[in-house]
């Protein structure tokens, strides 16, 4: 029997089927008399998982059926407009979630059990996409915590340690160069990689990013060379030294190399560090399996306690108020809440469970970031926090191709004071 399999015969012999909250669930039923609810799910890589974990529950009780939705994110936003939202959603939480929770649309589940669980450290991040007065609309599911993946193997052919300071990180760099190794392997051509790893890195190991776009937001239109704070002033210093990592100590062919390519000669032992997400481990082990990687965050100042590693909640959990299946949507919420659950997606997905009692995670290759999230010391990308109108990926990879980075950001200063005008 699976581990899966086993966790669900021991919910059901516990009696762990979840009982519904109240005596009467709305009409819609499905042809068994179970209540039928839609669960739009966007994670497409672990669609198989959550597809089996819907069966699992379905089959634990008699009186309500989740039907699992995977069109996609597009098509979600559109069904709110239509008013005919899903009755339960695992969403990526980002930018364009942010006007449904804005806009009160989402319905309040801080009197859930599963909010409870919580751990109190989530609630800032959630806060940084927008805040309806008295709710908790979105409750967290899955964090995904990034930072540089390293090869134990080369570090420990060179005697070299993990860097704490930005001085130290040079110093490595320098060292593995003069052996003939490529310090980090750039995939350039990608704009994407630039954005969430080179980009995110550098401001979110040297600045404070829920400080530095509190005050960007609330200067709004007037953003700009005039402004106190602003994306050329502040962003000055991390895109200084991102392009000093980018130019001077990443493979030769970094600006034509794509991610398929990093991944590939990553796992070929052709350089040290990767500034890439946990999603990279999935394709490196299909060419080495047993290649001896870690975790560390990218130092940018010199003192060892301003180290973060960059987090973004990958999935959270939201039941919108036009749902009129509400009730049985918490059920199925309660649910996917419960440890056995939220803690087996979590490890088999390589994000953090971002509950109270959550057991340390146990993959070797992202330990090295296990007490940072647990004291706090993170960050979300910048790259996240500016809306997709902006081509935040694309100003990035222009950067460490060359351009001169205080004209892209003051580019980027226009673009958001446009934006925040709109608004």
């Amino acid at each position: 029997m699976s581990p899966r399999k086993k966790r669900i015969a021991r919910l059901l012999a516990a009696g762990a089927g979840v009982a519904l909250v109240g005596s009467g669930l709305a009409a819609c039923t499905a042809g068994d008399g179970a209540e039928t609810i839609r669960f739009t799910f966007s994670k497409r890589e672990a669609i198989g998982f959550m597809t089996e974990l819907v069966n699992e529950y379905n089959a634990s009780q008699d009186r309500v059926n989740v039907v699992i939705d995977t069109s996609g994110v597009d098509v979600v936003s559109a069904s709110f407009v239509r008013g005919n939202p899903p009755d339960i959603l695992l969403a990526n939480y980002n930018m364009e979630v942010s006007r449904f929770v804005e806009r009160c649309t989402l319905t309040d589940l801080s009197d859930t059990t599963a909010a409870s669980t919580i751990r109190p450290d989530m609630q800032p991040l959630m806060d940084q996409y927008g805040v309806c007065d008295g709710r908790t609309s979105a409750l967290p599911f899955s964090v995904m915590a990034a930072s540089v993946i390293y090869n134990k193997e080369i570090f420990a052919e060179h005697d070299l340690e993990v860097p704490t300071t930005w001085s130290e990180l040079i110093e490595v760099s320098e060292t593995l160069q003069d052996a003939g190794v490529d310090p980090f392997y750039g995939t350039f051509k990608d704009d994407w990689t630039v954005g969430q790893g080179w980009f995110d890195y550098t401001i979110g190991g040297e600045l404070d990013t829920l400080a530095l776009f509190d005050e960007i937001t609330a200067t709004g239109t007037d953003l700009g060379p005039d402004s106190a704070t602003s994306f050329e002033k502040d962003l000055a210093s991390p895109m200084e030294k991102m392009v000093e990592l980018a130019t001077t100590y990443t493979n030769a062919d970094a600006p034509s190399r794509a991610y398929g390519d990093g991944n590939l000669a990553f796992a070929n032992g052709e350089a040290a560090m990767y500034l890439q997400g946990p999603w990279a481990f999935t394709e490196i082990a299909k060419t080495d399996p047993d290649l001896d990687l870690g975790t560390f965050p990218l130092p940018m100042t010199e003192d060892p306690d301003d180290r973060k590693i960059r987090v973004n909640v990958d999935l959270a959990a939201m039941i919108p108020e036009g749902s009129s299946h509400q009730e049985a949507a918490r059920d199925f919420l309660e649910y996917l809440f419960q440890p056995e659950v939220i803690e087996e997606y979590n490890a088999e997905q390589l994000g953090f469970t971002p509950t109270s009692d959550a057991a340390p995670v146990d993959d070797p290759r992202i330990e090295g970031m296990q007490s940072f999230y647990d004291d706090g010391q993170v960050y979300q990308g910048a790259s996240v926090l500016i809306p997709k109108t902006i081509p935040v990926f694309s100003y990035a990879q222009a950067i460490v191709l060359g351009s001169r980075p205080e004209r892209i950001l003051s580019t980027l200063d226009a673009d958001w004071a446009r934006l925040a005008l709109r608004q």
